[in-house]
């Protein structure tokens, strides 16, 4: 009965418990009072008519009421209870509750974590067609948890889930075709995917589209499509977009170039652990490109991103220590620091830390040690550290003297100083000059051969920014 002038949507109770048999009856009952659908919500009275519900074998039931026992809902919180009777669903082949026990075993929550038990489950939920298990079944199978990694078995599930709709499998499908993982690698496909799972607002993907625009990689190269989409994500606080955002901002590709929201978005990034943007804003403070120049706020930054081992950021700490920025000048420091990068392969660093040995900086002179970091840099193209082996070659430093191979040396410097660097280009080609005139034409033109054929070291990979998308 209602109050006079009132309507009531609540439909009469009777109708509910005839609806279906006793156990289907009583969790339609659960479900009203859970969701508050047409009664009043009381998450104590769901649990009761769930329970009777689930003792009666009614597997949904089962599901709910683990949910329930999971968060603590109308119930006091309880792992084990919560395990049980999705294990009871699950062993009934409802594929929700056979996804959740997946989760439950690839998180260890409230048991020993299991891989293996949670590839399992995940497998019985997603042959049934349930999304969720079959994009973290992808998951495993990429990454080699709980079963043989498998990049064909692992596209075939996101394939399934990604085709589905599912936004996370189609990101995760759009990064096998970009790396080539159990696909040909094909960019125009990778970017397909992506700017599905993006359209969706997954901010993986929408990070993803961003990078195949920077790149122009699957798409014509588009900065201001680049930075479209890494504002998308960033907006979200994702902090990768948001270290790309930046980027873009500082560099002026895609807008004009704006220092100021460079810092702006390299802080929201770096504020969150970024090491790179907690880099790229300490140049900017070493700088005072958009923030006031402030020697020991970049410091600051640059620390926070070294002690996360960022070979960039541990070089840039050894600069601040060598030239004294934001503290004392300290060669010690500085070469502790170079030598952490350069042990990263970072060649910058590699190069400073033959100037400190070359000069006995913060360490005991040593011209044949200065020589092996210079040829370490040289050997990845940078052409100061090429300029000074030319040298050390020329006058027998730390090397055995060999015109041949300073010639060389001195031609390669010369050819990758950039247009800035026009002194340092001057001087790699006065100093060819000098040792040619100690040359016969036969060795120089070895020389000028070894030059030729000459490639660059390959710097290390750098870690993916990509993260894979899970199912929590």
């Amino acid at each position: 009965m209602t109050q006079a002038g009132l309507t009531s949507n609540f439909p009469p109770l009777r109708v509910v418990l005839s609806a279906a048999g006793e156990a289907g009856s009583h969790y339609e009952l659960g479900l009203m009072y859970a969701s508050r659908r047409g009664t009043r919500e009381d998450e104590a009275e769901a649990v009761r008519w769930f329970h009777s519900s689930a003792d009666q074998g009614h597997p949904r039931a089962q599901y709910m009421l683990a949910c329930m026992y999971s968060v603590g809902r109308g119930v006091p919180q309880d792992d084990a209870a919560a395990l049980a009777w999705y294990r009871r669903a699950a062993d009934q082949g409802y594929a929700r509750a056979q996804y959740a026990l997946g989760r439950i075993y690839g998180l260890g929550k409230g048991l020993a974590q299991d891989h293996t038990e949670a590839a399992k489950w995940y497998r019985k939920a997603a042959e049934q067609g349930f999304v969720f298990a079959q994009n973290n079944l992808g998951v495993m199978h990429e990454t080699g948890q709980g079963v043989a990694e498998d990049h064909v078995e692992a596209v075939a599930w996101y394939r399934k889930a990604a085709e589905q709709g599912h936004a996370h499998a189609q990101n995760n499908l759009g990064f096998m075709y970009e790396r080539g993982r159990g696909v040909r690698q094909d960019y125009a496909e990778a970017v397909k995917w992506y700017r599905r799972a993006a359209a969706q607002g997954n901010p993986n993907a929408q990070l993803n589209l961003g990078v195949m625009y920077e790149r122009g990689q699957g798409v014509a190269q588009d900065y201001g499509e680049a930075l479209n989409w890494y504002r998308k994500a960033a907006d979200r606080g994702f902090v990768s977009a948001q270290t790309n955002l930046g980027y873009l901002f500082e560099r002026g590709r895609g807008a004009s170039q704006d220092y100021v929201e460079a810092a702006k978005w390299y802080r929201k990034a770096a504020e969150q652990g970024c090491p790179q943007a907690q880099n790229n804003l300490g140049v900017l403070y070493q700088s005072g490109h958009g923030v006031a120049q402030d020697y020991a706020e970049a410091r600051k930054w640059f620390l926070k991103a070294a002690d996360q081992k960022f070979a960039t950021a541990q070089y840039n700490m050894g600069v601040m220590c060598e030239y004294g920025h934001g503290a004392l000048k300290d060669y010690a420091e500085a070469h502790r620091w170079f030598r952490a990068a350069a042990d990263q392969e970072n060649a910058s660093a590699q190069f400073s830390l033959g100037v400190l040995y070359d000069r006995g900086y913060g360490v005991a002179q040593d011209p044949a040690e200065a020589a092996k970091w210079y040829r370490m840099a040289a050997d990845r193209g940078d052409p100061a550290a090429q300029l000074n082996l030319g040298i050390m070659y020329l006058h027998s430093r730390g090397v055995p003297q060999d015109y041949v191979e300073s010639h060389k040396w001195f031609n390669l410097a010369a050819s990758r100083f950039f247009p800035l660097k026009a002194e340092n280009r001057a001087r790699a080609i006065k100093y060819r000059e000098i040792v040619a005139s100690k040359m016969s034409r036969q060795r120089i033109e070895e020389a000028q051969s070894l030059a030729r054929d000459w490639k660059p070291m390959q710097s290390p990979p750098q870690p993916e920014t990509r993260f894979l998308a899970v199912d929590r």
